[in-house]
């Protein structure tokens, strides 16, 4: 497998192997009565906030590191850009085979992301809050320190990683007939879809996705039709601010993921955010919101057919005073 290559379910059963040999937890599914009863159908919650550094990146991350110092033991460090998770998260694994790590954030990343990055001991770097300034940042990095760039989503090795989020979801509930994943890059539901449609052809996986990411245009026209250069989109969730899919992640979700797709307001991931809190007693991050608005508030646009449903919670790093209005000036 290249770095330009998809992986096979072969990969992400490798990877899963690579994953246990340093103990990486195998995240809960939790259900919830009043979903099921509200969505008239069995919701079953795949709690990626309960993964270490707090979110599905660290599978990513942590395959990613792995598999290259065992193809290259003398590589001298790792470098990336991120929105914070992806950061966080490959300070985590640069720490386990103790190689120094920088990360590129734009700024205006939230501090609870730009400290947990420093706190796992990597150095930060701060940008232009652009894609451009990001990427253009984490290449002279690269290029100056000779440090292996690992990107956040358009990676084989971290698709494959993201991907053993199904194997355990699929061991977990054997009979689940349709998955919803938040996008941003799009590495999350590459990996998913890839091992999911392998083990159940008729498993269907739906993207989630905040307003302007033009994701549905661009699957039905197997395009990309997103503007250049790209851009963040304008909203709160700073997980999934990348308007365009990767070059790798792309053609996978044009084969395999569902052409329809679940857009997401501001509004409504923050209603569902803050109904994870307050019902369900679980910390999400609005990317989180994205998937269990799709089912709390779109649950009538699923086919009926559709009985089983697995939602993925993507991660639980969010920054309250920021994310959330909690206040509502009777207080």
């Amino acid at each position: 497998m290249t770095t330009e290559e998809a992986p096979s379910a072969l990969d992400i059963r490798a990877a899963e192997e690579r994953l246990r040999s340093i103990s990486l937890p195998i995240t809960p599914v939790m259900t919830s009565s009043i979903l099921n009863a509200s969505t008239g159908r069995n919701i079953y919650l795949k709690c990626e906030n309960f993964q270490r550094t707090g979110s599905f990146k660290s599978r990513g991350a942590v395959n990613a590191v792995l598999t290259s110092i065992q193809r290259d033991p003398n590589i001298k460090g790792f470098v990336t850009h991120s929105s914070g998770n992806h950061g966080q998260a490959l300070s985590y694994a640069a720490s386990i085979v103790k190689r120094p790590c920088v990360v590129v954030v734009p700024r205006g990343t939230p501090k609870n992301k730009t400290d947990a990055i420093e706190h796992y001991g990597a150095e930060l770097v701060v940008c232009d809050p652009t894609p451009t300034s990001r990427t253009e940042t984490c290449l002279k990095i690269s290029e100056e320190r000779d440090f292996m760039i690992i990107p956040p989503f358009d990676h084989p090795y971290v698709i494959a990683g993201q991907g053993t989020i199904a194997v355990e979801f699929l061991e977990q509930i054997k009979n689940l007939d349709a998955i919803l994943v938040p996008v941003s890059g799009g590495g999350l539901i590459s990996g998913i879809s890839l091992y999911a449609k392998h083990i159940n052809p008729k498993i269907r996986v739906f993207a989630c996705v905040p307003e302007g990411k033009m994701l549905q245009e661009c699957l039905r026209e197997e395009k990309r039709l997103w503007p250049n250069p790209p851009k963040f989109l304008q909203t709160k969730c700073e997980a999934c601010r990348l308007q365009q899919c990767g070059t790798i992640t792309f053609p996978i979700m044009c084969s395999l993921v569902e052409k329809q797709v679940f857009t997401i307001s501001e509004e409504t991931m923050i209603k569902a955010t803050r109904f994870a809190f307050e019902r369900l007693k679980l910390v999400i991050e609005l990317a989180a919101g994205l998937s269990l608005g799709a089912i709390l508030y779109h649950s009538d646009q699923l086919d009926s057919s559709i009985r089983n449903v697995g939602v993925v919670l993507c991660g639980g790093n969010i920054d309250l005073s920021v994310s959330l209005p909690w206040h509502d000036g009777d207080n």
